[in-house]
């Protein structure tokens, strides 16, 4: 299988490439020319790495080359933990990177739909399960959306795919994984997944390691069996 990864030089995105190498797939990468990754990636035949300025200037044409031949799509982008990072721009670094891939395939109209599995946060809730929230959490949610603008960011994206692309789209199916609090251990653990949080991700988070996460993603990729499980949902991975 022949995979487009976005947001690959990041924590978690490193390591969803060491799990899909290992299980023997095809990855297009795409990353920024300053990022720092590691010097097997370019020698390696099984990526085609592919280094842009800025990752939101890609055109719709450009995507739509880097998407050729590709079966699935997964993104771990998410904003720098620093000051430029959270509040400059791009504000809408996800949403827009999901729409333009989603535009993209929609225009492409493969003859077999393209899985794409989003990293999101057990911090946005599933809109379409109606997941009950308390009170507090919904104020600190607000705050969170006046003060921290990744949070609205991963909001939209995953609102994308619920609202725009939908259960029954013809041509994209999705999954959008939401970790709660990150860590990072070195090997894959035992962990659990739902279909909503089973704590609050505010008031008493739960912790989920990176490699669990890469682990996951990478298994809703490879496995049918998993993705008939999840797809259209917005699984929340806890460690075990």
């Amino acid at each position: 299988m022949k995979i487009l990864i976005v947001g690959a030089s990041g924590a978690t995105g490193k390591l969803l490439v060491a799990q899909l190498l290992s299980a023997g797939h095809r990855l297009k990468i795409i990353v920024r020319t300053t990022s720092n990754v590691p010097e097997a990636w370019s020698s390696n035949e099984y990526i085609s790495l592919i280094r842009v300025n800025h990752i939101t200037e890609i055109s719709a044409h450009e995507m739509e080359v880097y998407l050729k031949d590709c079966e699935a799509v997964a993104s771990c982008l998410g904003h720098n933990p620093n000051f430029k990072g959270i509040y400059g721009k791009p504000k809408k670094l996800v949403t827009d990177m999901v729409q333009l891939i989603c535009e993209t395939i929609l225009k492409n109209a493969p003859e077999k739909s393209i899985g794409f599995v989003l990293m999101n946060t057990a911090g946005n809730s599933n809109r379409d399960l109606n997941e009950p929230v308390s009170f507090g959490q919904k104020i600190m949610i607000g705050l969170l959306r006046l003060l921290l603008p990744p949070h609205p960011d991963n909001e939209k994206a995953a609102d994308y795919l619920r609202q725009k692309i939908g259960q029954s789209n013809p041509f994209i199916e999705w999954v959008a994984v939401r970790p709660d609090s990150l860590i990072d251990l070195e090997k894959v653990t035992t962990y659990s997944l739902h279909a909503s949080p089973t704590r609050s991700a505010l008031f008493n988070p739960g912790q989920t390691s990176r490699i669990n996460v890469a682990h996951f993603m990478a298994q809703l990729l490879t496995d049918q069996a998993i993705w008939k499980n999840w797809k259209g949902q917005m699984p929340v991975i806890y460690n075990g």
